[in-house]
């Protein structure tokens, strides 16, 4: 009996690398603040070449009603790795700087990687964490604030908690938070920071231009290159890819690959800089098209590219700067067509860029029309790989696999929620062609600052609550029909409540 046991596992062990082997590969990119209009494919008026990002759309499928889940960076990925709206959780609306934390996640919730993880995939995560950590003392207590006092407080020595290594991932290289912009420049490798920051930055030595002012007087290591942090992701996640292909060709992996680029301070590396005839920030996005570009070629180097599925997409919409400064200095509006940027509720904010490739699968060169949240990528990807979800995990999912596949007959999701700058008290829902935010104003920017005033739209509806827009006729959102349409309106009330009673968007699975 114990033999037959033992061939039993065996058999089990062997039939579970074979339909291991059968799973698709997958290289999740995610840009950072990289706006729907910055894109050739999505903006032809744009004025930075993007070559790479446009061959990925040829080859693949281009989402033109995609959105992020926030309008800002840390709930958009709390949201991506786990699929549920970072408001549902204390701390929802959080962005963390410096050594900030504990992590908005769970312990316990299902994430992207640990869901990958329990198919077979080896997984790692390179660049950009940002959704918090816990650093320790000297004495052992959490530091939970992230300003410059409290990173010179950081025990170096410690392990660092609530990472990715601690929710589904294996690897990771990378940074807490904004790599350039925060008080704490410094790399980690694993869970540990191997070389700490051991001096104040010197921003002398740094590039003055309009879209460098958001780069904070931290500490930084000796080994952290403020002009060529993505270079260094780049060369790290090759490095991963490689090293799979090399001990565990079989294997299927999950890399996620989270830029620097384009989030503020615009630092393109130097073989980049002056290139895109649109200013530092053109360039950052042309280094960034570089970059995707390089991975690209390191799936075709590697003879993997038909087995891997390439999504690509944004943790929100434009940074205000870049917009400012690009429209009225360059002609570029990184916006465009939408009302609004980066924390605002309006489309501008969160409607980004999403292009998935699936060779074999999705049709190459073509486009959906069908609205999609970067909340779904778990959903899809757990169908694509046999993967059942539990009943209290990716609430706010839904499956995108007919989408890719060209079988959807009708849309896929009831219903879209966003979240602006101010977390719960800044929701939007989507339904159909109706928009209904639930409060006044961006729910983000203050647009009676000097720089953003001269982008004020007259206010329609100046009493209501809140605002109404039909994106079909009015896609700029000029025209609040809160008062045109109160049994619209309600409606939409009445189902985002709905939706936050009852924890989900999802019809809720039985346990």
């Amino acid at each position: 009996m114990r033999s037959l046991g033992l061939l039993l596992l065996q058999i089990t062990f062997v039939c579970s690398q074979a339909l291991a082997a059968t799973k698709p590969h997958v290289l999740l990119i995610l840009a950072d603040d990289l706006g729907y209009g910055d894109v050739r494919c999505y903006n032809a008026q744009s004025k930075v070449p993007t070559p790479n990002i446009d061959r990925l759309a040829r080859e693949g499928m281009r989402f033109t009603d995609a959105h992020s889940p926030a309008t800002v960076c840390t709930p958009s990925r709390y949201s991506l790795m786990t699929g549920q709206m970072a408001f549902r959780v204390p701390n929802g609306g959080t962005v963390f700087q410096g050594a900030g934390g504990p992590c908005l996640i769970a312990q316990g919730r299902l994430t992207l990687p640990a869901l990958l993880k329990n198919q077979g995939y080896a997984t790692a995560a390179v660049g950009k964490w940002h959704v918090g950590l816990t650093f320790r003392d000297s004495l052992g207590e959490a530091i939970h604030k992230g300003g410059l006092e409290d990173v010179q407080h950081i025990d170096f020595t410690r392990r660092i908690e609530g990472g990715p290594l601690d929710h589904g991932f294996e690897h990771f290289f990378g940074t807490a938070c904004c790599p350039t912009t925060d008080w704490l420049y410094a790399f980690i490798d694993g869970d540990r920071i191997p070389v700490p920051p051991t001096m104040p930055i010197d921003k002398s030595k740094l590039p003055r231009h309009p879209y460098a002012n958001d780069c904070r007087a931290g500490f930084i290591a000796p080994d952290f290159p403020m002009e060529a942090v993505d270079l260094l992701f780049l060369k790290k996640s090759r490095e991963f890819m490689e090293e799979h292909m090399r001990t565990t060709p079989d294997k299927p992996f999950l890399l996620y690959h989270a830029t620097q680029a384009v989030h503020l301070p615009s630092f393109a590396a130097p073989d980049f800089q002056h290139k895109t005839q649109a200013g530092p920030h053109g360039d950052f996005i042309g280094e960034l098209d570089h970059i995707i570009g390089e991975l690209l070629k390191e799936l075709d180097k590697l003879g993997i590219a038909d087995k891997t599925i390439v999504l690509l997409s944004s943790d929100n919409g434009p940074e205000t700067t870049s917009v400012v400064h690009m429209r009225s200095d360059h002609d570029h509006d990184g916006a465009k067509p939408w009302r609004g940027m980066k924390r605002d509720a309006w489309e501008g904010g969160h409607r980004v860029p999403l292009i998935i490739r699936w060779p074999g699968h999705v049709k190459s060169g073509s486009s959906s029309d069908q609205l999609a949240s970067l909340t779904d990528v778990m959903a899809t990807l757990a169908a694509i790989t046999g993967s059942e979800l539990p009943h209290n995990s990716a609430e706010d999912s839904f499956n995108l696999l007919p989408v890719l596949e060209g079988k959807a007959t009708a849309p896929i999701r009831p219903y879209l929620l966003t979240q602006a700058f101010g977390g719960q008290r800044t929701l939007s829902i989507r339904r159909g062609s109706w928009k209904y935010i639930d409060h006044r104003g961006s729910g983000g920017n203050n647009y009676a600052n000097p720089e953003l005033k001269r982008f004020v739209l007259p206010e329609v509806a100046p009493e209501a609550p809140g605002q109404l827009y039909d994106l079909a006729s009015d896609p700029g959102e000029t025209n609040n029909l809160y008062f045109k349409h109160p049994e619209i309106a309600a409606e939409l009330k009445a189902l985002l409540d709905k939706s936050k009673a009852e924890g989900r968007s999802t019809v809720p699975k039985k346990p």
